[in-house]
């Protein structure tokens, strides 16, 4: 058994989605208009986003996309930098990792 379906609520879904599939590569396969949309990753995951008016996460709630490699994380780091996303540069700590605040109001960490 494994975790295969997720819903989040987000602030902004039509930025979130754009956030997921830039940096995690992630497909969309439904959407209604900035309400509600599907996406899909390569591993069966089925991730919904659904928008809300007052979204709040606990401060160390988060999701994870886990990589490959210290250089696949050191590349998606770059890639967000240069896009002026505020982040602290991956370190060691239970995984080589680094956090970034989503656009949708919740915290993703890159890990490997």
């Amino acid at each position: 058994m494994r975790l295969n379906h997720l819903n989040l609520t987000v602030s902004d879904v039509k930025a979130t989605i754009d956030f997921i599939v830039k940096y995690f590569g992630m497909e969309v396969r439904h959407t209604r208009g900035n309400g509600f949309a599907v996406l899909l990753d390569d591993g069966g995951l089925v991730l919904t986003l659904m928008k809300g008016d007052q979204v709040t996460y606990p401060s160390t709630f988060h999701i994870g996309f886990i990589q490959e490699s210290e250089d696949r994380v050191n590349e998606i780091y770059q890639r967000m930098k240069e896009d002026g996303l505020p982040v602290n540069p991956p370190q060691r700590s239970h995984a080589w990792t680094f956090y970034v605040q989503a656009p949708g109001g919740f915290t993703v960490e890159v890990l490997c």
